[in-house]
């Protein structure tokens, strides 16, 4: 262990240029997959007093908040349960905040129009688009705030195709669109907070309010004892660190904290990084991890990704960088402590991964909105939160980490949380553990390399999809691109 990550350490991973703020979360939990955020949100809204905020990259007002029990004439669907929620409280009021650019999908979503004609037309609920971002950036953080009391903060949009349980079942019922077709298993991610760090991301999501339209929101004081009954804290007493990603605009300076996040953590590990994320196409994440994997005795790190991005433009950008830096990696990989896998069902159809949860030495834990991609690091507006067991009071904080990715390995297996654990230990590595255990069925799978055309290897090289800043949003250059940096050497070629 270097002098350095002796240092980090023993001060903990926070610092004023990785972090907006740190405060003390008197609960926190992981919640992973939207069978259980859904539910616990449902309820959060229902304790709600006086306010709820809703900060959202989409918002689908169809959905089905599932969940026992329900009060009578409580709807299921999001949009009238917000309509209901406001109707039996006079003074709580609900504000909707949501992607300016990606709202045009609501056009397509039948009785979504209806609804949200409906929430503009109420006094206690406040509905803005919010278009103050680059041109081709967006506003990806997925925030919900109760009475600056409690917060969720992480990977999962209030929108379709995102419901599913943890066993991601082939045959799952509720899997469904609200048109009733089915859709493909899904993975995600959040946090839920409670007390100080609760109320950060309350004002955070208030300077969002004020920046897209102008009205200056209070802070709600005086309510407490807030958390859903139906979440199990994982965390008391813990400091939590709150990063951010928020673009360069003419009167808006631009903060990098997550960017700064992502070095430090890789750059400080000392024995193992285990991470899932939607993407891997960032150039300055592959140097990090390259750096590391040159290393005399580097640290092991297993990334789970799904087997291909979801869109029609992300394919092109995304998987073609991912391949690039794969093979970059892999030949600079001298030890074997690289691993990159995509987890599938059952019956073999890929669970698509939308989780961005990172796990160094079981001490630190981050969850939030951003990807392993430039856009994260740079042009979209984004938000992570990070617990750090080594400035807990708590000792057994070390343990319950440990838990969570071992749950997740466990969850991606097929295989129970005792058994993944039993085998990491005999192992003594995260790789060899997985490869003991994967197989047929339900499983995690080895990246394998696709063939690439030209046209797909010079988008990459060249990030034409995923710039690094706005500047770069239309400009390709020979000083920019995936392979800018020597480390790559013949990699790249």
């Amino acid at each position: 262990m270097s002098e350095a990550q002796e240092s980090k350490a023993a001060s903990g991973c926070f610092n004023a240029d990785n972090s907006w703020r740190t405060e003390q979360a008197t609960q926190a939990a992981v919640v992973i997959d939207a069978e259980d955020y859904f539910r616990a949100a449902r309820e959060a809204m229902m304790n709600a007093k006086q306010r709820i905020m809703l900060i959202g990259w989409d918002f689908d007002a169809r959905i089905l908040l599932r969940g026992e029990p329900m009060q009578p004439g409580e709807p299921e669907a999001v949009g009238e349960f917000i309509l209901w929620l406001v109707g039996r409280n006079p003074e709580l009021h609900v504000y909707l905040l949501r992607w300016d650019t990606g709202a045009l999908k609501t056009l397509r979503r039948g009785s979504t129009v209806w609804t949200m004609a409906k929430w503009m037309a109420h006094r206690q609920i406040h509905t803005k688009l919010d278009g103050v971002h680059p041109t081709g950036g967006s506003h990806h953080q997925k925030i919900v705030v109760v009475d600056d009391c409690f917060a969720f903060c992480g990977g999962i949009d209030m929108t379709s195709d995102r419901w599913d349980t943890r066993a991601h079942a082939d045959d799952e019922p509720g899997r469904v669109k609200p048109s009733g077709k089915p859709y493909t298993p899904w993975h995600d991610a959040t946090t839920a907070l409670e007390g100080p760090a609760a109320a950060a991301l309350g004002e955070l999501a208030r300077e969002r309010w004020k920046r897209a339209t102008g009205d200056t929101l209070d802070a709600v004081e005086g309510v407490s004892d807030c958390w859903p009954s139906y979440l199990k804290p994982h965390f008391r007493d813990v400091p939590v660190a709150i990063s951010r990603t928020v673009p360069q605009l003419p009167d808006v300076e631009e903060v990098r904290e997550i960017e700064r996040l992502y070095l430090d953590l890789i750059g400080s590990a000392e024995r193992f990084i285990y991470a899932e994320s939607q993407y891997f196409a960032s150039r300055k994440i592959g140097e990090a991890i390259g750096a590391r994997l040159k290393e005399p005795d580097p640290p092991e790190i297993v990334l789970v990704n799904p087997i291909t991005a979801d869109g029609w433009l992300e394919p092109i950008a995304m998987d073609t960088a991912r391949a690039r830096l794969f093979e970059a990696l892999r030949r600079v990989d001298q030890k074997g402590r690289f691993g990159l896998y995509h987890p599938q069902t059952a019956g073999g159809v890929p669970i698509y991964v939308h989780a961005k949860i990172m796990v160094v030495d079981d001490q630190v834990l981050r969850i939030g909105s951003s990807n392993m991609n430039n856009r994260s690091l740079g042009l979209d507006t984004e938000c992570d939160v990070t617990f750090d067991s080594r400035q807990s009071a708590n000792k057994d904080d070390k343990h319950t980490i440990r838990a969570i990715r071992v749950g997740l390995i466990a969850e991606h297996l097929g295989r129970e949380a005792e058994e993944v654990n039993a085998r990491i230990d005999a192992e003594g590595s995260m790789i060899a553990a997985i490869e003991g255990l994967r197989g047929e069925g339900r499983s995690l799978v080895p990246y394998r390399i696709p063939d690439l055309s030209g046209v797909e290897k010079w988008l990459a090289d060249n990030e034409v999809l995923d710039p690094e800043n706005p500047d770069e949003m239309f400009e390709v250059t020979s000083k920019s691109g995936l392979f800018r940096k020597r480390w790559f050497g013949r990699a790249a070629s």
